[in-house]
């Protein structure tokens, strides 16, 4: 009369059961949706939606592509001196151990292991098969995605915030100023300061701080301080409110108003979210990841794909596969930037302030000049002047290519990706995604097999207003007026190299 009938845990099976040799008579075959005959299993791998690796594969070194890049990198100038900047000048801004790996020509760099240990939370990240997205384009194209928006604060900045946070503490630094766009890097900055027990300062641009309420809430609650720029607390921030009150700012003055409270604190450094190096440099697990991952599910890209503000994002994923493209494989590395802030398809390869106060190094790059004032678009982590210089030599030597998209295209895009894929993404990222659709639009009236590899870069669960905006029709396209670009690049440094 009993009720439960229990076994001991050595009664645990140790082997399944396989019904199929005792099945009456042969099976069918399982046929491919394409080729019509049986799939093989190695079919049956191709056909994987998500592909993941273990932890143990998270990569163990950076890929640095300076010693694979096509001819001299062009020097970083001193703002006041005129001349190359020398690791003691980067001092009052960052530690030795960032500054070396700015200027190496190592081509792979140990991963510290203290980092490796907090990547271990959301890394490596997945790769998507983006199926029911092809099925609605009625496309013969694969398309695949990085999604990097399963990290802590929901995008690919913790990959080099947590680094910059280690270096910084074991460089004996106690605060972080910082500055960020739509609070992706703010919030990945706070996470990282916090795993290390470093204070830190963000200057938010203003049109995001109150665009974007809960990025800010999500800094704080990881312990940062965040100020709306342009703020009073500067000279760089009181100047700009000076000849302009309403102000919306850009990443080009909140970084001025970070590189000077940084510079004017002994115990502070400053820390980038993109555009440097070594930024790049720690992006590249992004990449490196996404190429084993491509080999896992069978495939190679046709096509690389990542959306562009300062570069960091595009450069994660696209700069391991340069090195395939010099070897002659055939490879497109396509940047994805906003119409409304066209720096690599619109702006000029020159030498620029990385700010509009003029207190940041200058460097070589695709620029829309120190001066320009992008319009307050969604997509505020892309709304920068200046380009990584990295990127910008690549895109000169036609190594890589650019395109502009529109915002409303964009968000027409992010709609078609949520409600086929899932994810809703980041505003950003939707320019990677609208590029990418192109690519698979233009294969299905070719009617040509490509593969597409695209970074979704971070997911838009606080970035709903966005989408409200963009459901109730408030959103427009808006191309940057020429003249305007062209007032802005009037005030370029004139520099002799």
């Amino acid at each position: 009369m009993q009720t439960k009938i229990l076994l001991p845990e050595d009664r645990i099976p140790k082997q399944w059961y396989n019904i199929i040799p005792d099945m009456p008579g042969q099976l069918a075959p399982v046929v491919h949706p394409v080729s019509g005959q049986p799939v093989s299993p190695d079919d049956l791998l191709k056909m994987q939606t998500k592909i993941l690796l273990p932890e143990d594969r998270i990569p163990k070194q950076w890929y640095n592509i300076i010693p694979d890049m096509p001819g001299q990198l062009a020097p970083v100038v001193h703002p006041g001196t005129g001349q190359p900047v020398t690791p003691d000048d980067l001092l009052p801004l960052f530690p030795m151990g960032l500054i070396e790996q700015e200027v190496s020509t190592q081509r792979w760099i140990d991963i510290p292991e203290p980092v490796r240990d907090i990547l271990r939370l959301w890394r490596p990240s997945p790769l998507f098969r983006a199926h029911a997205l092809e099925k609605a384009l009625g496309t013969p194209a694969k398309i695949y995605y990085k999604y990097e928006g399963v990290s802590p604060a929901g995008s690919h900045k913790p990959n080099t915030a947590v680094p910059q946070a280690y270096y910084n503490k074991i460089f004996g630094t106690k605060r972080i100023a910082s500055e960020t766009g739509a609070g992706q890097w703010g919030s990945s900055i706070a996470l990282a300061c916090q795993k290390f027990g470093l204070e830190c300062t963000v200057y938010m641009v203003k049109v995001s701080y109150h665009q974007k309420p809960y990025r800010k809430s999500m800094m704080q609650l990881w312990g940062a301080n965040v100020i709306p720029s342009p703020s009073n607390l500067t000279n760089a921030g009181r100047s700009i409110l000076a000849a302009h009150p309403e102000s919306n700012g850009s990443l080009g003055i909140a970084i001025s108003e970070a590189v000077e409270d940084a510079a004017t604190h002994e115990d502070t450094r400053y820390a980038l979210g993109s555009v440097l190096n070594h930024v790049c440099l720690h992006q590249t697990v992004i990449g490196l990841e996404a190429k084993e991952q491509m080999a896992l599910a069978g495939d190679d890209p046709d096509v690389v794909i990542g959306c562009h503000g300062g570069g960091s994002n595009f450069a994660g994923l696209a700069f391991p596969f340069v090195a395939d493209k010099a070897n002659g494989k055939n490879i497109r590395l396509l940047a994805a930037e906003p119409l409304s802030c066209p720096t690599l398809t619109q702006g000029v390869y020159a030498f620029d302030y990385g700010d509009t106060a003029k207190m940041a190094p200058i460097s070589k790059m695709y620029t829309l000049g120190h001066d320009f004032m992008p319009p307050g678009i969604h997509a505020g982590g892309l709304r920068y002047h200046g380009a990584s210089p990295l990127v910008s030599q690549l895109l000169h030597e036609g190594i890589i290519e650019a395109k502009a998209v529109g915002q409303l295209g964009c968000f027409e895009a992010a709609v078609q990706f949520a409600r086929t894929e899932g994810i809703i993404p980041a505003p950003e990222s939707s320019h990677a995604i609208r590029a990418a659709i192109d690519e698979a639009l233009q294969a299905k009236e070719e009617g040509k097999q490509t593969t597409i590899l695209f970074n979704l870069s971070g997911h838009g669960h606080v970035d709903m207003a966005s989408y409200d905006a963009y459901f109730s029709g408030q959103l427009e396209n808006y191309a940057y007026p020429s003249e305007a670009i062209a007032e802005s690049l009037k005030s370029l440094p004139k520099v002799d190299f």
